[in-house]
């Protein structure tokens, strides 16, 4: 089958389109003809540039994998030949106490399908049931491939973690990215006011269509300043953060007393600075999180299905130009989801 693996961590020089044996499902496990697959920048670039989170190699990535059962291993036999599948690509222990307690996203031994196995950039991809989701026939697989972990992964930060409501005012930072577009709508499903940051006008025109009630550009404006201008000087009351060092300081900056700042993303680095006696004066409630739990994958795909969120998707490659989609997202040109067709 065609695959496309890096044998070293690296630039985009390092895809290499090529064939490479078809995978065979494992006990619990179930091939899957893949026909969609998308990419997410720390899973999938920043894993294959910096060794993130230590892939074996050689590697093929791909998180996100959506398509047809054609086969399936032992203990995996309530899928059959045919289904569509999709998934949620968190992959738990089922042991520990957190995974006893339904908090998979907590486990003590978490990985991740397609970075710590091989993933969706191939033909083929043997998937642990544990991993899929069934998909609604009214769901295509392009749009399958956006929901497996950004739309959870908000869902979790946004209804589980900070528990947004109609009272909100919710500060979406990258409105362009994969979390960025399930945030948006996410807040709008549960009656938040939405105010939304990009750094093109043709991005902020994207996020208005979504259901942005204020846009910011963050490359032309202190959107932290401008954030409280557009709250009477309250702040806001719920920042989704996704990016990391380098807004940490307007984020904060943003917030009103009692706020909470939810995030899941680094993409601009880890480090940042905290002011201890500003944070508790105010209240703020810093929330983190990694992924979601099944449940939250399963709502956000009825929530799909019902016509309640939507894929948002950018661009569509065949998956032998992987290298000029990863560098459509390299140049932040995207609105919404890259998608491969293998």
């Amino acid at each position: 089958m065609k695959a496309m693996v890096y044998r070293e961590y690296g630039g985009l020089d390092v895809l290499e389109y090529c064939d490479v044996p078809r995978p065979e499902p494992g006990p619990n496990e179930v091939l899957v003809r893949v026909r969609s697959c998308s990419i997410n920048r720390g899973q999938d670039i920043e894993t294959r540039e910096l060794g993130y989170m230590r892939p074996p190699l050689p590697h093929i990535g791909g998180v996100d994998p959506a398509g047809d059962v054609v086969e399936v291993g032992t203990g995996a036999e309530d899928f059959q030949p045919g289904d569509r599948v999709g998934t949620s690509p968190l992959l738990a222990c089922g042991r520990c106490r957190y995974c006893l307690a339904g908090q998979i996203n907590l486990c003590l031994s978490i990985r991740l399908f397609g970075t710590h196995t091989d993933g969706g950039y191939a033909e083929y991809a043997a998937i642990p049931k544990s991993c899929l989701v069934r998909l609604p026939d009214n769901i295509s697989y392009d749009e399958a491939a956006c929901y497996g972990l950004a739309y959870p992964t908000a869902w979790h930060l946004l209804v589980s973690r900070a528990q947004v409501g109609p009272s909100d005012t919710v500060l979406v930072l990258a409105a362009g990215s994969g979390v960025g577009v399930a945030g948006i709508q996410i807040c709008k499903l549960f009656g938040a006011r939405v105010i939304a940051t990009a750094s093109t006008q043709e991005k902020l025109d994207m996020a208005r269509n979504l259901g942005a009630d204020e846009v910011i550009n963050y490359a032309q404006e202190d959107f932290g300043l401008v954030a409280r201008e557009m709250t009477g000087g309250m702040g806001v009351d719920v920042v989704f953060e996704n990016v990391g060092s380098a807004t940490w300081d307007q984020s904060i900056a943003s917030m009103a007393k009692g706020a909470r700042l939810v995030t899941c993303g680094i993409t601009s680095g880890g480090s940042a600075s905290i002011d201890i006696r500003s944070l508790y004066f105010r209240e703020i409630s810093l929330l983190f999180s990694v992924g979601a739990v099944m449940s939250e994958a399963h709502q956000v795909y009825a929530m799909a299905a019902a016509g309640k969120l939507k894929a948002v998707i950018d661009t569509t490659y065949p998956l032998s130009e992987l290298k000029e989609a990863q560098q459509r997202i390299l140049d932040r040109a995207q609105f919404g989801k890259v998608i491969i067709n293998p």
